[in-house]
């Protein structure tokens, strides 16, 4: 089994740390860990967060939903991960997106005015959980602005090859897996689900790709 320091040496925060650094700089940030069962919230939109989170096992699905109640995922967050870290240095404002639980999770959350504040011994680890705090939000910041390109494609078609390009090329192969089910695809691209099935069939009968559940292969002729 994974120790604690092992799991976030996965994680860009602390990145360049060694696992005793980690050990270390935890009990300097506040760090507390707890457990949410499968489908429950961590916070909803609306609620003031305080603390930034880093999953440690499990899965979490960051989700926004409208005043209809339809409901589009923001982000897929899995061991190592990072999230609600910018809601937690913006004390005056509150959550715009819900985060729940998909499986049995444990989260470790992190006080981020400990983490953004150096300690009194100015120590070396401390500096660079801040360095690589900005580089983290210049991640999600390219993460989110992936989906935005997603997700303004004119068609679902086009939305779905937009996806499934960058996978190919962030896989480095044709043949790749993606991290969603079909329900949660269709949340993701803003798309409806049967839509998305039936176009994903379509370009399987052209011969564009090929799929069996979350394994696709791009074939020379998907653009288009």
């Amino acid at each position: 089994m994974h120790t604690l320091p092992t799991i976030l040496s996965d994680c860009w925060l602390f990145r360049g740390l060694d696992t005793q650094e980690i050990s270390a700089v935890l009990g300097c940030i506040a760090a507390q860990q707890h457990t949410y069962p499968k489908h429950s919230f961590i916070f909803h939109a609306g609620d003031c967060v305080t603390r930034a989170g880093i999953v440690v096992r499990g899965e979490l699905h960051i989700v926004r939903e409208d005043i209809w109640g339809n409901r589009a995922i923001q982000a897929v967050c899995r061991p190592a991960d990072l999230f609600g870290e910018v809601f937690a240095c913006l004390p005056d404002h509150t959550a715009d997106v819900s985060v729940v639980a998909t499986q049995d999770t444990d989260i470790l959350f992190l006080d981020m005015q400990h983490l953004l504040t150096t300690c009194s011994n100015g120590c070396r680890f401390h500096n660079q959980l801040i360095h690589n705090y900005i580089t983290v939000l210049a991640q999600k910041n390219r993460m989110l602005s992936s989906k935005i390109r997603h997700c303004t494609q004119r068609t679902t078609r086009d939305k779905v090859l937009s996806y499934l390009s960058e996978q190919a090329m962030a896989a480095g192969s044709t043949t790749f897996y993606i991290p969603l089910n079909r329900q949660q695809l269709a949340d993701y691209l803003s798309v409806d689900r049967s839509a998305l099935s039936a176009e994903l069939s379509r370009l399987q009968a052209e011969g564009k790709l090929r799929f069996h559940r979350s394994q696709f292969t791009l074939l020379a002729s998907a653009e288009g």
